[in-house]
């Protein structure tokens, strides 16, 4: 038998003899506490010789004879709790032997300094609330095997205060940009995740049945024609922070399932949305570290520096040292691209070489943030085209860290030429290319209705939030990340054992 298998049936013979002795293991009662562990810590010389009431997760026992000292932890934080059988009483006591670390409890007593210094709770009365069956990783080390830890997030917070302290920020990074479009006129709106037409950006969709109706949908790859949509109808600034999916690989910087904020705001260009997206970028720092600088994996980030632009096709030739404007076959493009690194599934067409040109030798170089612009028009249909060179785009695509953070053009409003972009794209996908975009009638419906100049942005909260709080994988900053399904007899228990 494995060690984790014998304690799972001590802690079941804990469970049994708790119910023998007619107490009822996972209460049915509330348990009304006072305060939380952090508020007895900062607020200790005010509450001394007070009886407080509190609750939490055990996370020791060391039991000394007539005495026992443990900790337990909440949401704030941890604290020291001591238990003498002379105070609770022979019965009480007694039955503190079946608890175990992992279980919760709800404890009153007053707050005092042992000889350490250390703030503690002298516990006078104690309930068992519920019982844990499975061992806490050992010793509060903290859980180490990364793929269990993505697998059994719920240990992970218990065991990791990081782990917390990433999460945490995610929902204050999420607040700050949420306050600002509100402070600025914005209205949060949600918009379908099933789809009859994936629409808003180049990617493979998931697809569903709808049984009544009978038929197929698509759960959405981007909000973006639904919320132009809006704007037709006379919403004037509208955004969205939701999940969108994409049926494609898993990585570092990607999950098939991941939220994006999208925000539409007429009357305004890509110059307007790169001085939003400034704004958004900086207050979300601001709100993680109260500060423009900070360190990101082996870099040190400054996001109050003057952010650099650079066109795209000057950054593939800068940092390339090749010049693929003028390219117009595959052929011309391979032969160009000789002797350079790229994989090989970037050789399927002109667009796949240059994208893998873009990102082998150009994103590594984007450390601070910068405005890469100017893409062309046959990568952006939905996109405005410049005014002085139709064959590029009032586009621009935000970069820090060497990785791509947002998204964001002049929208294109002109319905005639919206339709000749779709065909465009209808033309690609009947040659093969999955991953175009649909002709869409009912959007180019709406925008015969007439849309305003309008600008667009996309952030990916998720690579924000990695970028923020120093996180190498997307799969740290989302609570569930997607992964492989667990082999039956596969589940680890390395760094399990004993309770303290």
């Amino acid at each position: 038998m494995h060690e984790h298998d014998e304690v799972f049936l001590s802690r079941l013979s804990h469970l049994k003899a708790l119910q023998e002795a007619g107490r009822d293991p996972f209460v049915h009662t509330s348990f009304e506490r006072t305060h939380l562990a952090g508020e007895i810590v900062n607020h200790f010389s005010s509450l001394q010789e007070s009886e407080v009431r509190a609750a939490g997760r055990l996370v020791s026992l060391r039991r000394h004879g007539r005495g026992t000292f443990a900790h337990y932890v909440d949401s704030s934080g941890r604290l020291q709790l001591y238990f003498r059988e002379d105070q609770l009483g022979e019965e009480s006591y007694a039955q503190l032997r079946r608890a175990d670390v992992g279980d919760f409890v709800g404890v009153a007593g007053t707050p005092f300094r042992t000889r350490t210094e250390e703030i503690t709770l002298n516990v006078k009365e104690w309930v068992l609330l519920a019982k844990a069956l499975r061992p806490l990783p050992e010793k509060w080390h903290g859980l180490k095997d990364v793929e269990t830890r993505y697998r059994q997030r719920y240990v992970d917070l218990i065991v990791n205060p990081r782990v917390r302290e990433t999460f945490q920020a995610r929902v204050q990074i999420i607040r700050t940009l949420r306050n600002l479009l509100d402070r600025r006129g914005f209205m949060e709106v949600e918009t379908p995740m099933m789809q009859a037409l994936p629409g808003g950006a180049a990617a493979k969709p998931f697809i569903t049945h709808h049984n009544f109706l009978d038929l197929d949908l698509y759960l959405r790859i981007a909000p973006e024609l639904y919320l132009k949509r809006l704007v037709v109808g006379g919403l004037e600034r509208v955004y969205e922070i939701n999940r969108n999916f994409r049926n494609e690989g898993v990585s570092s910087r990607h999950n098939p399932e991941f939220t994006m904020l999208e925000a539409y705001q007429a009357y305004t260009d890509y110059r307007g949305m790169m001085e939003l997206a400034r704004d958004l970028i900086c207050a979300a720092a601001e709100a993680a570290h109260g500060k423009l600088n900070f360190p990101y994996q082996d870099n040190e980030i400054d996001l109050g520096r003057p952010w650099e632009e650079i066109p795209y096709w000057e950054a593939i030739a800068k940092y390339s040292g090749v010049d693929l404007r003028q390219v117009k076959s595959l052929e011309e493009a391979k032969e160009v691209c000789k002797g350079l690194e790229l994989p090989a599934q970037c050789e399927r067409s002109v667009v796949s070489i240059v994208d893998g040109v873009f990102e082998h030798y150009v994103q590594p170089n984007l450390t601070q943030p910068t405005f890469i612009t100017d893409y062309p028009t046959e990568v952006s249909p939905l996109a405005k085209e410049r005014r002085d060179d139709p064959s590029l785009t009032e586009r621009f695509e935000i970069f820090v860290a060497c990785q791509e953070l947002g998204n964001a053009f002049s929208e294109l409003n002109d319905p005639t030429e919206q339709r000749r972009r779709f065909e465009q794209q209808a033309r690609a996908r009947a040659e093969g290319d999955e991953e175009a975009h649909r002709l869409d009638e009912d959007f180019l419906r709406a925008l015969e209705y007439g849309m305003p100049p309008t600008g667009g942005l996309g952030i990916g909260i998720d690579r924000l939030v990695m970028l923020l709080t120093d996180s190498p994988s997307i799969r740290d900053v989302i609570f569930f990340p997607h992964m492989r399904p667990e082999r039956p007899g596969s589940e680890k228990t390395e760094g399990e054992g004993q309770d303290e």
